[in-house]
């Protein structure tokens, strides 16, 4: 069975210290379990609520800080590209790459993705079935890149609320590629006024726990060791700290189902 997938870090890197210490925190807490870490990092953020909110240190720098902290700490890397010109540039610094949710069916950002030699997680967009993933899948497969995962992130409730349907991950699972659960998108409180998204990272045991115990293949969890000062995402991050627990957790559930 191929090895349970941890995919962890900020929302955003904001410098090299804290990203380090996450990432080596992370890779001790997993290692233990046998579990797979790629360190996780925004180098932007194209898809803020406000023009006032933060999007990034410059991209060069962002993403070299990636690089350098997935070489000293020996852990894989990955971040999200926007638009179809950054695929090429971005794989440069990186193993694997990630499509946003509201952009997984953007067809020429999915096939510049597929062309690269890296892997790609695709967010299934909260506006989308489990079924309906088979077409950005498609896409990015299309190109002869077969190194492509799924990752559920809950579907729009209304205007202000996610839900996480139990059946998606079983349901995506039928596409025949490795799903992932994002822990802590699902728990976003989106379209505040305040201009900012808010959250309930409380929730993210009780959905890692659920995605675990129907199928799921990984988590994605964001986390920070102060998350309320955090630049970005600052309402849903997991207190580093906190993680520990959880996955002791979540890998007891794994080996109890099979």
């Amino acid at each position: 069975m191929n090895p349970f997938i941890l995919i962890c870090g900020p929302c955003i890197i904001e410098d090299y210290d804290t990203a380090h210490h996450i990432a080596t925190t992370v890779k001790a807490l997993c290692e233990p379990h046998g579990i797979r870490y790629i360190f996780k990092a925004s180098y932007k953020k194209a898809n803020r609520t406000s023009k006032d909110s933060f999007m990034g240190i410059p991209a060069e720098e962002g993403l070299s800080i990636i690089q350098r902290v997935g070489r000293d700490v020996g852990v894989e890397t990955l971040t999200d590209v926007h638009e179809s010109a950054d695929p090429p540039m971005v794989s440069q610094y990186v193993d694997h790459l990630q499509i946003p949710a509201f952009l997984c069916r953007q067809t020429e950002l999915l096939f510049a993705a597929g062309n690269t030699n890296c892997g790609v997680n695709i967010k299934k967009g909260q506006f989308l079935s489990p079924e309906a993933m088979k077409f950005p899948l498609e896409k990015v497969q299309s190109t002869g890149n077969q190194n492509v995962w799924l990752c559920e992130r809950g579907t729009t409730f209304g205007y202000n609320d996610l839900i996480v349907d139990a059946t998606a991950i079983a349901r995506m699972k039928e596409l025949s590629v490795p799903v992932i659960m994002d822990c802590t998108h699902a728990t976003q409180k989106p379209n505040r006024t305040v201009g900012t998204t808010g959250g309930d990272p409380r929730m993210i045991e009780t959905i890692a726990l659920s995605a675990v115990a129907t199928g799921a293949d990984g988590l994605f969890i964001e986390a920070h060791p102060e998350p309320g000062i955090a630049k970005s995402d600052s309402a849903t991050m997991l207190q580093l700290d906190r993680l520990g627990p959880i996955l002791e957790k979540v890998m007891r559930v794994r080996g109890a189902i099979q």
